[in-house]
């Protein structure tokens, strides 16, 4: 089905209703003079476009979809929202927005009001403390838990807008991490992810091992949870300018770019991610991933047989583990690998002889409140 023919919703149809804050305006200095980049929000990046969002909604929950329980982060303003919200009615069951900065909830509320399939609730989406709240709350309680051998749950599924900071890295970290252990919405099953990110982040994501510039822990754990997918062409969401808030002057985006390549202002993009049926990182074995990732990235241009003895006293005694010829070719190792070059099977190998060593280091946690860190 064609975007432009799908039916649509009219939340504003008079000067009352939009006076009511159920219509976002279209023209970028209203939305600067609206929604003003302060310090609290100066690192998110909002949909502004009407006709982009509609596409993204098509994109998110396409034709076919049906009863769509939808947990939406960062959602700002709303634009995305309403063009869920627009889908023909049998695709969309409730929307649960989780946003807590006061001028996007002016313009969230008054559609909750106008819309009974939307939950409005004053969160923040990076702390992992909203979702048990929404369990409290009993928002959830109409969606069953799916079984992860039976394909992607049916209803249930996550969009977000990610902020343009280091922060949105360890968020979407802590969201791949938490498909292998069953944490998180993914108690419910193989729920998907579904994103609007920079492009730096997304790059990132899916970059293989013969991308080293991009390539990084994140690009691995992703690898060994989820499919990864772009459901718009990179040419629906650019320039930046024609579709986002806020739009930064050409000297700020110039000296912002100088200090940080996740600078508001450059490209966005969408994505899919959908949990692997069969996890590469068994379940029990997130910490030890977390452990190894973390010391042998360091040595990332070393080959492995070099780099390993980084992860504890006498670790080289995995070499003999990983290299074993009475171990079929597909579960030994290429100990002269680079680390930057192991595709995550390899590191699979190498965390199953790690898991298997009486003299690993015994703590390997990561204490973390957030699943971010920050908004």
């Amino acid at each position: 089905m064609r975007i432009s023919s799908l039916p649509r919703r009219c939340y504003a149809t008079s000067k009352a209703a939009t006076g009511s804050q159920l219509l976002l305006p279209t023209d970028p200095a209203e939305w600067a003079k609206l929604f003003k980049v302060v310090l609290a929000v100066n690192h998110r990046v909002s949909l502004r476009n009407p006709d982009t969002a509609a596409k993204i909604a098509n994109g998110f929950v396409p034709e076919g979809s049906e009863g769509k329980v939808i947990i939406e982060a960062y959602p700002g303003p709303g634009q995305l929202t309403r063009a869920l919200l627009n889908l023909p009615k049998e695709r969309i069951r409730k929307i649960i927005v989780l946003e807590n900065y006061g001028p996007y909830l002016e313009w969230l509320k008054p559609l909750q009001e106008a819309d009974p399939r939307l939950v409005v609730l004053e969160k923040d989406g990076a702390n992992w403390a909203s979702y048990s709240d929404m369990a409290q709350l009993g928002v959830l309680d109409d969606v069953s838990k799916h079984p992860w051998d039976q394909g992607i749950h049916p209803h249930l599924q996550f969009i977000s807008h990610l902020p343009s900071t280091v922060y949105s890295e360890q968020l979407t970290s802590q969201l791949f991490r938490s498909m292998p252990e069953g944490n998180w919405l993914f108690q419910y099953g193989r729920v998907p992810l579904n994103l609007i990110l920079s492009d730096h982040l997304s790059r990132r994501i899916v970059s293989t091992a013969d991308q080293h510039t991009t390539r990084c822990k994140l690009s691995i754990v992703a690898q060994a949870t989820a499919e990864c997918t772009t459901p718009l062409d990179w040419s629906e969401t650019t320039p930046y300018s024609e579709h986002f808030h806020p739009i930064p002057s050409a000297r700020a985006k110039a000296a912002e770019l100088k200090k940080d390549s996740r600078a508001v202002g450059l490209p966005f993009c969408t994505m899919i991610a959908v949990p692997l049926e069969k996890q590469i990182i068994p379940k029990g074995q997130m910490d030890a991933w977390d452990f190894c990732l973390r010391r042998l990235y360091v040595k990332r241009s070393t080959e492995l047989r070099k780099a390993i003895s980084t992860l504890a006293p006498n670790a080289q005694i995995l070499l003999q583990a990983v290299t074993n010829p009475d171990l079929p070719e597909s579960e030994r190792l290429d100990v002269t690998k680079k680390i930057k070059d192991m595709e995550a099977p390899d590191w699979a190998i190498l965390l199953k002889a790690f898991d298997d060593w009486p003299f690993k280091p015994s703590d390997l946690t990561i204490l973390e409140g957030y699943i971010g860190g920050r908004h």
